[in-house]
C-alpha cells in the first residue's frame, strides 16, 4: 500500500531534534513513548549520517526497528507519520503476501520497486510544480490557437508578424479565458496516448508480466479527437505541457537516489512468517516455507542491489521497520540472521480505557473531530459531552476485553454504531443541533455491549 505524502513541512529540512520529532508524533498517536523515542533516534541518526564525509557515511547503516505489540495500538501510524514528517518515500507491505523464490506469487524485491515507483511520482509532482507557470502559459497559448479562427496566410511581400488587431483579439480572449467567461465553449482536441517503453526487470512472472503489458501499451499510442469544454481542454493541455517539460530521466535518477538515502519500508505481519516450532514452515504453516520467505527478505534488509525500470537500486541505507503482534510466535522464532538485522526492538503497550478517551479527543485527526466535520456538511451541529466520551471509551474497552482485542480500531465500530441513526437521518432532520450525552450513548450501545453474542458480531 503505497501512501502518498502531499504535505510539505519545515521539518523536511532535517532540522528536527528527537524531542521535536516525538512532539510531532504526539499530535497524531496517543501513548507509545518507547516506540516514538526509537523511531525519533533512528530518524535523527539518518540526518546525522547525511552530514558525515562520504567515505564515513557509506559505512554507517540504518538501525532497523522491530515493533512488537497487538493490533490497533499505533505501529503502522507511527511509521506513516514519521515518513510524512520528513517527506521520505514510504511504503507498507505485508510479509505474509510474499512467497519463496520458485513459487507463484510476489517476490520480495517488488517492495523496493514499488517504493521507487512512489518516489518517482513524488519527484515528478515536485518538478511539475516548479514548471507550473511555464506549463500554464504554454497550455493557454495552445488553447487560444484552438479558440481563435486560423489566421490568414500572409500574401507575398506582407509582414508575417500578426496584425495589431489580431493581437488585441488574442489578448481579449486570454482575459476572458482567465476570467472564466469561455467555460461553456467547446473545442476539438487531439488526445495522444503514448509512453516510453519501460526496462523489463524482475524475477517473478507477476513483475515481468506487468512490465511487458506496459511495454506493449507504449507501442499502441493512438491519437483520438475529442470535443471538450474549455476547462477540461485546458487541464489536458496543462498535463501534456507538464509531461513535455519534465525531464523523466532526471526524475528517475533523483527518485532512485531519494529511495537509497531516505526510503522507509514498513514490513507488517512479520510474525506470520516466523516458524513456531523451530522447523521449516512451522507446525501448521502453509505449503510455502516461512523460513524461505525470511531468507529471501534477508538480503534486501541486509543490503543488496535491485533492478528497477529506473535503474539499479541499492538497499543498504533504506530504513526497515518491521512489526508484528507475536501472539503465537515470538521474535526469537525468526531466523537468527534476520533477527540480527533488526537491532532495535520496542514493545508497544496495549491501549487502556484512558488511552481511548485521549484517542477520541486529542489527536488532530481524532474520531470525534472527524464525525463532527462529516455531519457538519449536512448543516448538523454535533456536540459530544465529556461524559459521553468517557462512556464510549468504557464500552470500547469492555468489548475489547470480552472479545478480540483490536485496539483503537474498536472505536471505529463503536462510533459507527453510535451515529448510525444520525448519519442516516441527517439530511432530513429539522433540528440541526444534536448533543451526544451519556444517556444517548447508553440508548444506542448499552444493549449491544451487554449481550456478548451481539457485541461479538456487531462491535
Amino acid at each position: 500500500m503505497a501512501i502518498s505524502l502531499p504535505e510539505r513541512t519545515a521539518s523536511a529540512s532535517g532540522s528536527l531534534t528527537p524531542r521535536e520529532i516525538v512532539a510531532e508524533l504526539d499530535k497524531y498517536v496517543v501513548g507509545q513513548a518507547k516506540a516514538k523515542r526509537a523511531v525519533a533516534i533512528a530518524l535523527r541518526n539518518r540526518m546525522r549520517r547525511q552530514r558525515l564525509a562520504p567515505e564515513m557515511a557509506d559505512e554507517v547503516t540504518p538501525k532497523n526497528i522491530l515493533m512488537i505489540g497487538p493490533t490497533g495500538v499505533g505501529k503502522t501510524e507511527i511509521a506513516r507519520r514519521l515518513a510524512r514528517l520528513v517527506q521520505s518515500p514510504f511504503i507498507k507491505v505485508e510479509a505474509s503476501k510474499f512467497t519463496e523464490v520458485g513459487y507463484v506469487g510476489r517476490d520480495v524485491e517488488s517492495m523496493v520497486r514499488d517504493l521507487v515507483d512512489l518516489a518517482v511520482d513524488m519527484v515528478r509532482a515536485e518538478k511539475a510544480e516548479e514548471i507550473q507557470a511555464q506549463a500554464q502559459q504554454a497550455a493557454e497559448e495552445r488553447l487560444l490557437d484552438l479558440l481563435l479562427p486560423p489566421a490568414r496566410l500572409p500574401m507575398p511581400g506582407e509582414d508575417p508578424a500578426p496584425s495589431e488587431s489580431a493581437s488585441r483579439t488574442r489578448d481579449r480572449f486570454r482575459e476572458q479565458l482567465r476570467a472564466g467567461r469561455l467555460d461553456e465553449r467547446s473545442v476539438e482536441l487531439e488526445a495522444r496516448e503514448s509512453a516510453i517503453p519501460p526496462f523489463v526487470a524482475g524475477t517473478s512472472m507477476e513483475e515481468i508480466g506487468a512490465q511487458l503489458k506496459d511495454m506493449f501499451s507504449a507501442f499502441q499510442g493512438r491519437t483520438k479527437t475529442r470535443r471538450l469544454k474549455v476547462p477540461e481542454a485546458l487541464a489536458q493541455l496543462l498535463a501534456e505541457e507538464q509531461a513535455r517539460l519534465v525531464d523523466m530521466e532526471s526524475v528517475g535518477r533523483t527518485a532512485v537516489q531519494r529511495v537509497e538515502q531516505s526510503g522507509i519500508i514498513f514490513i507488517d505481519e512479520i510474525d506470520k512468517i516466523a516458524s513456531r516450532d523451530g522447523g521449516p514452515g512451522g507446525a501448521h504453516g502453509p505449503d510455502v516455507s516461512r523460513e524461505g520467505v525470511q531468507r529471501d527478505i534477508l538480503p534486501i534488509v541486509e543490503g543488496t542491489t535491485v533492478s528497477s525500470k529506473y535503474g539499479i537500486v541499492r538497499t543498504d541505507h533504506i530504513l526497515f521497520i518491521a512489526a508484528g503482534a507475536f501472539h503465537v510466535s515470538k521474535p526469537s522464532d525468526l531466523i537468527p540472521e534476520l533477527q540480527g538485522r533488526f537491532p532495535i526492538r520496542v514493545e508497544l503497550e496495549p491501549l487502556t480505557r484512558e488511552d481511548f478517551v485521549r484517542i477520541l479527543t486529542e489527536p488532530r485527526n481524532a474520531l470525534v473531530t472527524q464525525y463532527t466535520a462529516l455531519l457538519g456538511t449536512e448543516a448538523l451541529a454535533l456536540t459530544f459531552t465529556p461524559d459521553a466520551i468517557e462512556r464510549l471509551a468504557d464500552f470500547a474497552s469492555r468489548v475489547n476485553d470480552a472479545t478480540e482485542n483490536i485496539g483503537a480500531r474498536r472505536l471505529h465500530t463503536v462510533m459507527e454504531r453510535l451515529l448510525d441513526e444520525l448519519s442516516f437521518d441527517a439530511p432530513d432532520l429539522a433540528e440541526k443541533a444534536v448533543t451526544i450525552d451519556e444517556a444517548y450513548v447508553d440508548r444506542m450501545l448499552a444493549g449491544v455491549v451487554a449481550n456478548q453474542d451481539l457485541s461479538r458480531y456487531i462491535l
